[in-house]
């Protein structure tokens, strides 16, 4: 079945990072910037994990983002939604220097416009755990535009997060496409390479691999950026 469509993971894929740096400079930034609101750094910490935990666990009834902000305000109250600008804020402001943790491969915006070119659809299926706003800086961090992809998920338009296939299903569904019509790519075992169970073809990233679960990777197709535009180019060819 020819491929119609490409679905790009962000983080260690397109952009390329160390996760555990990205984190690291995230949160001192975050901590930083909200601590004159009165949030004390460790507690401001493990709520961030914890709403984000829920996110993950989301079985589709709410939005991610509605999922985040309930949890949040389990903790510090229905008041603490009042400081949903200086979130916005930080976003806007300090998170923007997270930058210099992270790579640049002109390699990725050159790929994912190689495929609109060719009337290849592209999703940015980043999981949705980040507001727009953070979603669409790391996109220009790694030289895209949210004009480059038909669909980039974030907190606020989805109600699932990988590695749930329902995660997948939902992207396949506002698509309009079946899963055999699909590619996913992305650097992590657990949270990409779950779309094969799906039916999709899969490309696994080494780059800046994660296999906290030590899968055998060769069962995937596999390898650096070259070898991933590579694969592209190949499965997405007219073949007469």
């Amino acid at each position: 079945m020819a491929i119609k469509a490409v679905l790009f993971d962000l983080d260690g894929t397109l952009l390329p990072m160390d996760q555990e740096v990205f984190v690291k400079a995230y949160f001192k930034g975050l901590v930083t910037h909200l601590a004159p609101m009165g949030y004390e750094p460790e507690g401001l910490t493990k709520a961030i994990w914890g709403g984000t935990d829920m996110m993950i666990k989301n079985t589709g009834e709410c939005r991610n983002e509605k999922r985040f902000w309930d949890f949040f305000c389990s903790l510090y109250g229905e008041e603490a939604l009042n400081d949903m600008p200086h979130f916005e804020e930080f976003y806007r402001t300090g998170f923007q220097s997270v930058q210099s943790v992270c790579g640049y491969r002109k390699e990725s915006g050159e790929l994912v416009r190689f495929l609109k070119e060719r009337g290849i659809r592209t999703v940015l299926a980043t999981n949705p755990i980040f507001p727009a706003i953070a979603t669409e800086s790391r996109m220009r961090w790694a030289g895209l535009s949210p004009d480059d992809f038909e669909l980039y998920t974030t907190y606020e338009n989805i109600n699932y997060c990988k590695p749930s296939l329902e995660y997948y299903k939902d992207i396949l569904n506002r698509l309009n496409l079946s899963a055999e019509e699909c590619i996913m790519v992305g650097n992590d075992v657990d949270d990409d390479m779950v779309a094969r169970n799906l039916g999709m073809q899969v490309f696994l990233l080494t780059d800046d691999l994660i296999n906290y679960s030590g899968a055998d990777i060769s069962i995937f197709p596999n390898g650096d950026f070259k070898a991933l535009t590579e694969f592209i180019e190949d499965k997405t060819k007219d073949k007469d």
